[in-house]
């Protein structure tokens, strides 16, 4: 716009002409100007007003509120470890190093076990996630299901025997207690309710006993109904490389049996292999969303050729949270 506007209390000097112009005439009328220049007051800075103040009140009620705006404080202020974009999701990872698989994996190797079970049916070797500092481990029913003597190894190389303190083969979820254990890394449990589809993710567990090999990969559905087996000794690692799972009618890597469980799987392109099942499926905050529990192997595949063909299946972390109560009360079943 060129059109320009005065601002309230500005006007015009009527003897602005004369001065210029000495030999224009004078109106008698008018009263003689002052005998010097009026100094101009300065103009008091305004408040801003309207959407920008808005903005600046409500970014300030965030910061008291919200994780997500508490992460930009922390950006600002350096600090390693804040709230994330969720009340009900932290951040475990160094600012630093977010959003990195290698900082994942560094913030929450620490929580994850390998799990030796010995039962009448043999030995098998599946994964857990440490939750107190003092030795609570969540991992699969089937890793454990009959076991008559548990063995864990941490990160760290220690070796500790283990109780199974409640199972609950319907959620195919068990849990198990260390021995005289204190000071472990506990991991965080995230919110498996707001996971979506194409959310990245990292694996970590011991699969064929490698223990703390780390994956990656992205959620690539949810919601799958999964079918595994409750029979005892029937989800030890099989000759073909897996552990028996149903899904859309259809058996792999061996017969579930005649006794099995439905639940709802979040399904990952992250690699799983024997020995992942009861490790951690972690977002990129390092925060749990899921207890790895299934993998699909190509039929027929032998041990040599057997391994992750990028479809995976996890338990919801709510899933777990939700009966964590139960398998504590020493309820097994």
């Amino acid at each position: 716009m060129t059109e320009s506007f005065r601002r309230s209390g500005d006007h015009q000097d009527p003897y602005q002409g004369a001065q210029q112009h000495a030999s224009s005439p004078v109106n008698p009328e008018w009263p003689p100007p002052p005998a010097h220049e009026p100094i101009a007051q300065p103009r008091r800075a305004k408040r801003p007003r309207g959407p920008v103040a808005l903005l600046a009140a409500v970014a300030i009620v965030a910061a008291a509120v919200g994780g997500g705006t508490a992460y930009g404080i922390q950006e600002l202020t350096g600090d390693d470890t804040v709230a994330a974009t969720s009340s009900t999701s932290t951040n475990v990872v160094p600012s630093s190093q977010k959003g990195t698989v290698s900082g994942v994996a560094k913030a929450v190797s620490p929580s994850i076990v390998e799990i030796n079970a010995q039962s009448n049916a043999g030995s098998s070797t599946g994964s857990g996630v440490i939750i107190t500092s003092d030795g609570e481990i969540i991992t699969n029913n089937h890793v454990v299901s009959g076991a008559s003597q548990v063995k864990v190894t941490t990160s760290d190389g220690k070796t500790y025997t283990a109780d199974v303190v409640g199972t609950d083969s319907g959620k195919d979820l068990a849990l198990i207690k260390l021995q005289n254990a204190s000071g472990l890394t506990a991991a965080t449990l995230g919110d498996s309710d707001g996971v979506q589809v194409g959310d990245e993710v990292v694996a970590i567990g011991s699969p064929e006993g490698l223990t703390g090999t780390v994956t990656s990969g992205i959620v690539s559905a949810l919601d799958r109904d999964v079918t595994v087996s409750t029979d005892e000794g029937r989800q030890q690692q099989q000759p073909g490389g897996g552990w028996p799972f149903e899904f859309g009618g259809q058996q792999f890597n061996g017969d579930t049996g005649s006794s099995t469980t439905t639940y709802k799987a979040i399904q990952t392109d992250a690699s799983l292999n024997p020995g992942n099942s009861g490790g951690a499926l972690i977002d990129m905050n390092g925060n749990i969303i899921g207890i790895n529990s299934a993998m699909y192997s190509a039929a027929g595949s032998s041990s040599s050729d057997a391994g992750s063909v990028g479809l995976g299946f996890a338990i919801p972390i709510n899933t777990v949270k939700s009966d964590l109560a139960k398998l504590r009360s020493g309820e097994q079943n």
